[in-house]
């Protein structure tokens, strides 16, 4: 069992078992070095592979640190928020370029989408959104491919919206079905008497099993459509039962659950109730707890076995990975509770099978923020020291409001959850 546990506070990137602090996404140029040992090969096959100190350490670059290892790399983002400045901006692909390269590095990557896709109705905006199939494609072109369409705006547009959403990404699915990235989404029926949906994703001679659930609506309309777990116990309690024989049923190397959880929006703690949820739920076999629906970005804890070895993880919430929530920056007060709306989190999660078992390496939470440029067009950035140094002679109100972000932004670590 999980409940019993003490925690500790970790930093943004580790490896493990050695840890590594940074701000930044794992060095990908052969000189940049880490800390993280993952295996004792020999000198001569290490010398294959990589250069040498000269007491003849072996130098481990991002590149050859799994080398040698079975394993898989995935991101994990935020909320893809479809508000009119997102959409009524047209040129879609823009608001991707900084992060796209990064994106397509993982073969496979996660995100909540927030917003039916229906192209027989005109695009909308918050309270009741709505975009086409373009608006989707582009994110998809950037690299996610994994989408979770299960949350509060999911039947925005009614059954038209939902039918429209789930045959789109049907057909996405058969369509990138035999190439190198195909699309999965989870979380819609067909009927309303339809069992929980789920995907088997195979990737890599790796197979992940997807389930994505929300436990709020903003109204009831058509629900039995949709994968909706009410934060009720009688409901939670049939739902880990389910989520049991599911897994008997599909084996598995990884069970990653989406939560659209009940939890209110912009508050940075988390209730006893949900975490105690969570941890319930890892005990009925779930390795990753994927949240969304706050908008601002949450701790994380690292879940180890009884031999400490780190196996599951729970993301409380991501927040954004783009909105038009933060219209109006607080310049003169960054750390107000909307200001943290225009950040998130994409994390990388590089997952190692050994002997059966899988353990966690690395995580790797890079801050993501969505900058409104010149031209007012809302895009994403990578929060860096290099990009808030560019804005310092032509934007330096936003030079200095993003440095203060960021700082803000790094106090949410992780922390592990020793048992």
């Amino acid at each position: 069992m999980l409940r019993n546990f003490k925690t500790i506070r970790i930093g943004l990137l580790i490896f493990i078992p050695f840890i590594f602090f940074s701000c930044a996404s794992t060095p990908k140029d052969a000189d940049s070095l880490s800390l993280f040992y993952p295996s004792s090969p020999s000198k001569d096959i290490l010398r294959q592979q990589t250069d040498y100190f000269q007491d003849e350490t072996p130098v481990v670059t991002s590149e050859t640190a799994f080398q040698n290892l079975d394993s898989l790399l995935i991101t994990f983002a935020g909320d893809l928020m479809a508000h009119k400045p997102n959409w009524d901006r047209g040129h879609y692909d823009e608001i991707y370029e900084d992060i796209k390269d990064m994106l397509l590095e993982c073969p496979l990557v996660f995100a909540n989408l927030e917003t039916p896709v229906c192209d027989s109705k005109p695009y909308s905006t918050y309270p009741n959104f709505n975009v086409h199939h373009e608006y989707v494609d582009a994110a998809i072109d950037a690299g996610f491919n994994v989408f979770s369409l299960t949350n509060n705006h999911t039947n925005d547009q009614f059954l038209d919206g939902i039918n429209s959403t789930r045959e789109w990404f049907k057909q996405k699915e058969s369509d990138t079905k035999e190439t190198q990235r195909p699309v999965y989404a989870c979380g819609l029926k067909t009927k309303p008497e339809d069992p929980l949906t789920y995907r088997i994703i195979k990737q890599d001679d790796w197979t992940i099993l997807f389930v994505s659930i929300t436990e709020i609506l903003n109204t009831n309309s058509y629900s039995t459509y949709i994968d909706y777990i009410p934060p009720i116990k009688a409901k939670r309690q049939a739902f880990i039962q389910e989520i049991k024989k599911l897994q008997e049923n599909n084996p598995h190397d990884l069970f990653v659950l989406s939560i659209h959880c009940c939890d209110p929006e912009y508050i940075f703690t988390v209730t006893d109730s949900q975490r105690n949820y969570y941890l319930e739920l890892l005990d009925a076999g779930v390795d990753i707890i994927w949240g969304n629906h706050p908008h601002v970005s949450k701790k994380w804890e690292l879940v180890p076995d009884e031999n400490n070895v780190p196996r599951k993880l729970i993301f409380y919430s991501m927040g954004n990975s783009i909105s038009a929530q933060r219209t109006n920056p607080s310049f003169a007060a960054p750390d107000t509770n909307r200001d943290y709306t225009g950040e998130g989190y994409m994390t990388r999660v590089r997952f190692v099978r050994e002997n059966g078992s899988v353990r966690i390496a690395l995580i790797d939470p890079i801050i993501l923020t969505t900058y409104i440029n010149i031209y007012n067009r809302y895009q994403i950035k990578v929060l860096n020291d290099d990009f808030i140094s560019s804005l310092k002679t032509s934007r330096p109100v936003w030079s200095n409001y993003l440095q203060e972000r960021k700082r803000l932004m790094e106090k949410i670590s992780g922390t592990v959850i020793w048992h």
